[in-house]
């Protein structure tokens, strides 16, 4: 079974800014592909250092609470609500916030090996809907007969106290700003749209939006795992989930268990590095996508992969200059026509889909980019978005400091991201743009994760990964004092459970048992 996990950088938060088989091969010594290239030590000095590991005296009391739990969603789940404080630094001097907690009991008749926490990424995605929908019931039988798999929505997301930004019907106009300014007057909208859509988070959230840090939800975790009685973390982190797991290990290092991490973020890369990254990894996975739509005898972008790229671009300049009908109340614009691209690049499933998708537009029938597009934003069929987008924005404007700090500094970037992505470059510049005026200053920055003491980690990287560029697997696990690093050599976004024997083979291995494959394996 194949879900799809998100991640998203502020470079593709919104449009008014954003599995598989094969062999286990031996390591030939060869080193592997890079979606953004070069070197992986590109980050800062400064170290997560990690906290106390005795629990404060005035945290004591989330620590010692007893989950509710009641029947929810599917059956066989149950749900509860943990108690955590707004602010961990004055716990007694704010109020408390309750986080969405679910669970899949282990389906042995035995004693249980403990809890398996997982997380789907984003951030913004609900870990409660990926148990209930995905993990809960398709992660691989033993998995499943040996951990309660445990899914908690970060602060900010879905059951978690949601920060809420928009109207249906403002999101709608939302995603169809121009992100690709031509003047100065499409500038001021991409402008006012960025800031109307950050004054609406804040109205909604309040104080919560200054504490939705991922150091923040990394704490939550620590609480749940006390409560569920377990004396270390064991986790399952996919995309942004394995920045939340590894900042877990940074803080908790003693209490961190058997950690997998895949499709890793690299945490010491500064915000622009991050989004220049990502836009060459998305420019990969358009690269590998054009070369088999090349081969395929309804390619609407021709037989020649190199031209594709210049093919897609002048599609999207006429539908820049007239937007497309969708058969429905909204047309395609520009906009959306490339997030329905990008929405695509996650899993190679899709390709037969963009393909006709594109074949459409080039007829003059938006309806196909669009769904694409509707399915990243988590658009519903009845017009409702859920929170994703929203919780985006908040946790990552809140980790770092924003990328740029205008628009004119967006633009001066934009030949470095074009070299990194000629089709995408310029939208990936500018949607940077959305952290730029945040309501809230940043309490996070760039910094490495060492996790000094930790318990051997489990790093996962794709070598055409589009959302999480194998470069950052690679940095990541440079950083982590006890990671290893597994390598799938292949497309799409993520390795583990998309029916890869070699991986899911070392990935249950490590969980069920605690083995550590050989440092460089590569499936």
């Amino acid at each position: 079974m194949e879900t799809r996990r998100l991640l998203r950088t502020s470079g593709t938060l919104t449009a008014a800014a954003a599995l598989l088989l094969s062999a286990c091969t031996a390591q030939d010594g060869s080193a592997p592909p890079t979606a953004a290239g070069g070197n992986v030590d590109r980050g800062v000095d400064r170290v997560l250092e990690p906290l106390s590991a005795e629990i404060p005296g005035s945290l004591r009391p989330y620590y010692d609470q007893e989950l509710d739990w009641r029947d929810c969603g599917p059956e066989g789940f149950q749900c509860a609500d943990l108690t955590v404080p707004l602010d961990y630094e004055a716990p007694d001097a704010a109020d408390d916030i309750e986080v969405g907690v679910v669970r899949a009991r282990a389906t042995d008749d035995g004693e249980p090996t403990g809890s398996l926490l997982v997380n789907p990424g984003g951030p913004g995605g609900s870990a409660v809907d990926f148990v209930q929908n995905f993990a809960g019931v398709g992660l691989p039988a033993d998995v499943r007969a040996a951990y309660d798999i445990v899914g908690m929505d970060p602060r900010g997301v879905s059951r978690s106290e949601p920060v809420e930004c928009l109207t249906d019907e403002e999101m709608d106009a939302h995603t169809r700003t121009d992100v690709t300014p031509d003047d100065a007057a499409e500038t001021a909208a991409l402008e006012e749209a960025n800031d109307a859509f950050a004054a609406g988070c804040a109205d909604d959230a309040g104080e919560l939006l200054g504490h939705v840090s991922t150091v923040e939800a990394a704490r939550d975790l620590d609480v749940l795992r006390e409560v569920l009685g377990d004396e270390k973390l064991t986790y399952l982190g996919y995309s942004y989930g394995t920045f939340l797991g590894a900042t877990y290990a940074g803080l908790f290092p003693s209490r961190s268990g058997r950690l997998v991490l895949d499709g890793a973020m690299d945490p010491s890369l500064p915000a622009e590095k991050l989004n220049r990254d990502q836009t060459a990894g998305f420019n990969t996975a358009f690269t590998a996508f054009a070369e088999d739509c090349a081969e395929q005898s309804d390619c609407p972008l021709g037989d020649d992969p190199e031209a594709a790229g210049a093919t897609l671009a002048s599609l999207l300049a006429d539908i820049d200059e007239k937007p497309l009908p969708t058969g429905g109340d909204r047309d395609l614009t520009e906009s959306l026509a490339t997030t329905g691209v990008i929405s695509a690049m996650y899993t190679e499933q899709y390709w037969p889909r963009l393909r006709q998708a594109l074949t459409d537009a080039r007829d003059g029938d938006g309806a196909g980019l669009l769904a694409l597009s509707d399915s990243y934003y988590e658009r519903a069929p009845d017009g409702s978005y859920g929170n994703l987008m929203y919780a985006n924005a908040a946790v990552n404007c809140i980790d770092q400091p924003a990328a740029f700090d205008g628009a004119e500094a967006a633009e001066a970037a934009v030949p470095d991201f074009e070299k990194a992505s000629p089709v995408f470059g310029r939208n990936f510049a500018y949607s940077a743009l959305i952290c730029t005026d945040w309501p809230v200053e940043p309490t996070g920055r760039a910094h490495r994760i060492e996790a000094e003491g930790a318990d051997p980690i489990l790093v996962v990287g794709t070598t055409r990964d589009p959302a999480t560029p194998y470069v950052w697997a690679e940095g990541l696990a440079a950083q982590l004092d006890s990671a290893t690093l597994l390598t799938f050599d292949g497309d799409g976004h993520t390795a583990y459970g998309r029916g890869d024997t070699c991986v899911d083979g070392t990935v249950n291995s490590y969980l069920l048992e605690g083995t550590v494959p050989d440092d460089g394996k590569r499936c």
